[in-house]
């Protein structure tokens, strides 16, 4: 068996793993089954087009990672796909489970779904506040969002803090690097930003006694976060609490598991307040023990942090000249050929760099144990769905006229009636 992120013989040679798939033949057969290190931190990415199945492979690794001792996955689901994996179960041994992802004689807990989850304001940093409602923080209403969240431990006590300010001047004593310096606090800058902390609160994603991280680090019970039905900037806020506390509380030594972040779409969650957390898992996660696995169908617009720093690249098909170019760019030395010549070109494929071993796979990834919510819907579902309610008329409405009764000149068409003529007068 092939093990992904370990050196042959290095330490931690008999320590716990999880089931991948295995190596694809050149003539498509499945041949020795490949795993993947779960005892040390790893950081990586997954991408693929649309329907290649990165997706699925996210859902294998959390299978995975539930079942394994001493880590616990934390999936942020921004399209409501990973509720299936409620039903997999853990196991109490810490072994592999099989190349296949067999986990018969599995006991413990199941992974718990939350919908719609909600973060405490105050775990998000200040200085992100500006950005994360639509502001710059240098202009005045930006800074005195800065200023009221910095000085409250509660969305509702910053908008209440707004509501009452008067025409002076902010003192900004107690908001450290906050750019409120002598900010007068006219109306209309009070009243600019009152307006886009209400937006934040219309998210219903903040709550005093919301989710903390270091919650789930304590039972060790793995999580998704189903985001679907927040929007962006929630989702974001949600991505950068959970990156940032996981970060710290590691970073200080106070939780019973080590984390794995795992991140579907996460190109959108770079571009948003989340993105410095979760650079900073990808350039300094390992040292606290910290994992991250960051999926998404366009690698192009990933920070090049992300692809260099990563120590696993699971590569399915791409056919977008800018994200194989990104790809290739990263490209590490030691990777013979062309990248874009052993990308693979079928659904559940995926060419897999380990730069520990400094070795590319190609691998066929194994089929999901829990039910995969992120299959695209079909039309003839829809239709098989539908009951029969032919009466033998082909009137829309149901009625008994049939097309063959009806007078042959009804079949007509009506006469189109003539354009009128512009005046040739030209103005």
């Amino acid at each position: 068996m092939t093990t992904l992120g370990r050196r042959e013989g290095g330490t931690g040679a008999s320590a716990a793993t999880l089931a991948l798939g295995r190596h694809r033949a050149r003539d498509g057969s499945g041949a020795g089954a490949v795993a993947l290190d779960t005892d040390g931190p790893h950081a990586a990415v997954v991408v693929g087009k649309r329907g290649s199945g990165k997706s699925h492979t996210l859902g294998v690794l959390a299978e995975g990672l539930a079942a394994a001792p001493g880590v616990t996955p934390v999936v942020l689901d921004t399209m409501g796909e990973f509720a299936g994996l409620a039903s997999a179960p853990r196991v109490g041994d810490g072994d592999a489970s099989s190349a296949d992802g067999d986990a018969s004689g599995a006991d413990g807990d199941a992974i718990t779904v939350v919908r719609r989850p909600r973060v405490r304001a105050v775990d998000l940093p200040a200085r992100a506040w500006p950005s994360l409602v639509g502001l710059n923080p240098t202009t005045p209403a930006g800074g005195l969002v800065w200023h009221a969240v910095a000085t409250t431990d509660s969305l509702a006590a910053a908008r209440q803090t707004l509501a009452s300010a008067d025409d002076s001047s902010v003192d900004d004593s107690a908001v450290g690097d906050s750019p409120v310096d002598d900010l007068a606090v006219d109306p209309g800058t009070r009243r600019v930003a009152t307006n886009h902390l209400r937006r934040a609160a219309a998210w219903d994603v903040f709550d005093p006694e919301g989710l903390r991280p270091r919650a789930l680090l304590t039972d060790g019970t793995p999580t998704v976060l189903d985001c679907a039905a927040l929007p962006d900037p929630a989702t974001d806020a949600v991505c950068r609490v959970v990156a940032r506390g996981c970060y710290e509380h590691c970073l200080a030594d106070e939780t019973a598991v080590l984390p794995w972040l795992l991140i579907d779409e996460a190109h959108v969650r770079f571009d948003g307040v989340a993105g410095p957390a979760l650079d900073r898992l990808f350039t300094r996660g390992r040292s606290p023990g910290v994992s991250v696995v960051c999926a998404t169908q366009r690698p192009a617009a990933l920070p090049g942090t992300a692809v260099s720093q990563s120590d696993l690249l699971v590569a399915h098909r791409l056919t977008s000249r800018a994200d194989v170019t990104a790809l290739t760019e990263t490209r590490p030395s030691y990777l013979d050929g062309s990248l874009h010549e052993r990308l693979p070109d079928r659904r559940g494929v995926a060419l897999v760099v380990d730069d520990t071993t400094e070795v590319a796979h190609t691998v066929r990834v194994r089929e999901r144990r829990t039910p995969h919510d992120g299959g695209s819907p079909r039309a003839s579902d829809r239709v098989a769905d539908r009951p029969d309610t032919d009466d033998g008329s082909d009137s829309i409405d149901g009625s008994d006229t049939h097309r063959d009764s009806l007078p042959r000149d009804s079949l007509r068409s009506a006469p189109r009636p003539k354009p009128s003529r512009r005046s040739e007068t030209h103005e």
